[in-house]
């Protein structure tokens, strides 16, 4: 499947090319950013194998991650990005991420983004069900999950290992009946 070109009234979202690497790394780097997520870039070289491993290979391959970048329409500029976790073969269901740099954050793009993607995901490839995995100390996107009618459907207590500490997983998740494009 080619991966696609998707809008919205301030955002293009498409893949990510590896002359994003620059700015990637500049926000993926960030302790803001990274606080509440588990890779954060090093090195500029870190940004660039990411781009190839999760850009360059098949859309919606089964057990893939798949990154795509959020562009400000106007300037092209890269201002975050959203990864689609495509499950096990013949599935339904996909994970969604998101980051947003954080001079950016707190404008509505990543509510502009993710509802973008959702309304992709369950109308154009008619998925069954979307989840997301937060931190539950990240309150701005657990407010947003909320915001577009995803719900809480567990809290994993010091399920993941991140950053050299046991942390929570809270999983929200959405049907395709449920969404309202």
């Amino acid at each position: 499947m080619i991966p696609p070109t998707l809008q919205t009234d301030r955002l293009v979202l498409k893949p990510l090319s590896i002359e994003d690497a620059g700015a990637l790394f500049h926000y993926r780097s960030d302790e803001r950013v990274f606080q509440y997520q588990s890779w954060q870039p090093t090195e500029s070289t870190e940004a660039e194998q990411f781009i190839q491993e999760f850009s360059q290979g098949e859309f919606g391959a089964a057990q893939t991650w798949y990154q795509m970048g959020l562009y400000l329409k106007q300037s092209q500029e890269l201002i975050g990005d959203i990864g689609l976790h495509f499950l096990e073969e013949q599935s339904q269901c996909v994970e969604i991420g998101f980051t947003v740099a954080p001079e950016f954050q707190r404008r509505g793009y990543a509510h502009e983004a993710v509802r973008r993607i959702l309304t992709f995901l369950f109308d154009t490839l008619e998925k069954h069900r979307v989840i997301a995995s937060v931190d539950p100390r990240n309150i701005a996107s657990i407010a947003l999950l909320e915001k577009l009618g995803l719900r809480k459907e567990a809290h994993l207590r010091e399920s993941l290992h991140c950053r050299g500490e046991w942390v929570d997983d809270v999983v929200f998740a959405i049907f395709q009946d449920e969404w309202i494009s």
